[in-house]
């Protein structure tokens, strides 16, 4: 079990205690409100509700996979499914990025994983079978040997990080991915 499914695991335990009403119960709440959208639901949870982004953004995501049939894990599960030697550096992110704020919202598409704030300000992205690339919006910032202009690699951002390696998965890119969140 993954860092990520271990934090989603204790808020699911928690839920209850804290808001009076199951997983289940929260499912069918926002299943009757019709919503669609990820970030609708979120915002329905949280303003009629009172719930938490955490436990909104949780019950959205467990909403969203029961009437998906890809779900939100399958989507990064099919991204790794054979890069597995890479699912340690995403998790690795992963569990970095999340200590970032209670804001950050991950959001998995078929082919990476965007990173979202107020708007994206990155993405993960399992580019070969040696590399993730995470993508940075980094407004204004200089490149250097290591932190390159994104170029045909994602339009969504402006600068690229290619990690091959846990030790890639340092203090100099968790200051960027920092610095990204907070304009983000």
């Amino acid at each position: 079990m993954s860092k990520l499914d271990d934090a989603a695991a204790k808020m699911i335990a928690n839920l209850e205690a804290k808001t009076g009403r199951s997983l289940d119960e929260w499912i069918a709440i926002a299943e009757l409100s019709g919503l669609q959208k990820h970030n609708e639901i979120i915002k329905f949870l949280k303003s009629e509700h009172g719930l938490t982004h955490g436990y909104a953004n949780l019950v959205s995501l467990k909403t969203r996979e029961k009437s998906q049939p890809a779900t939100t894990l399958s989507l990064v599960d099919q991204q790794y499914a054979k890069k597995e030697g890479l699912r340690p550096i995403y998790d690795a992110l992963v569990s970095a990025i999340e200590k970032f704020g209670d804001d950050v919202e991950l959001a998995p598409k078929k082919a990476y994983v965007s990173l979202r704030r107020n708007k994206q300000f990155g993405l993960i992205q399992p580019s070969t079978k040696t590399r993730v690339d995470v993508g940075l919006n980094l407004a204004g910032m200089d490149t250097t040997d290591r932190l390159e202009r994104s170029g045909s690699f994602n339009s969504m951002v402006s600068h690229r990080v290619r990690i091959t390696s846990m030790d890639e998965v340092d203090d100099e890119l968790m200051g960027w991915l920092y610095q990204a969140y907070q304009q983000g």
